[in-house]
């Protein structure tokens, strides 16, 4: 299975909104989510489900990719990509609902680190950091070993918007 880590675009400044899972995308994030959506499909980025936290500026960012990626499904949501969600939870959320060769998962620091440590490394401890837009490949064939995944690539959003569409 190929795992792609997105976390969302560029967002509405939490000051200003009293819920956090309501900040949208700023335009700026939007228009860099399209350069970076285009990139990834020119890289041959075509995910068979993509999971989205239900937080809008991560939602917003799901459906930028889908129209770029040309994504004919409907967008599916889960609770355990939301900003402060634990790793086992999205991995046994994996394991139970979705067999598909290549998974995208669109979401929030700093749970997409702390997930890409645990399935790289086994733990939380070790992640990287995504920035917003960033983009990371992983490859599993089994999410129920020690070391569950390998890294294929990590791309930031300013090398995804050079990408020659």
């Amino acid at each position: 299975m190929k795992l792609y880590l997105v976390r969302h675009a560029i967002a509405e400044d939490s000051a200003e909104y009293e819920d956090d899972s309501l900040r949208p995308l700023t335009e700026k994030g939007r228009d860099k989510m399209k350069k970076i959506a285009a990139a990834l499909r020119e890289l041959g980025v075509a995910p068979d489900l993509i999971v989205s936290s239900p937080y809008l500026r991560a939602s917003q960012t799901a459906a930028i990719l889908a129209k770029e990626l040309k994504y004919k499904e409907e967008l599916t949501y889960s609770e355990a990509l939301t900003p402060m969600s634990e790793p086992d939870v999205m991995i046994g959320e994996i394991n139970e609902k979705y067999t598909v060769d290549e998974l995208m998962l669109v979401g929030h620091e700093p749970s997409l680190s702390a997930l890409a440590g645990v399935l790289l490394t086994g733990s939380a401890e070790i992640a990287i950091n995504l920035k917003k837009g960033g983009v990371c490949c992983l490859s599993a064939d089994n999410l129920r070993h020690d070391r569950k995944a390998a890294l294929e690539w990590l791309i930031t959003p300013k090398i995804s918007t050079r990408i020659p569409v």
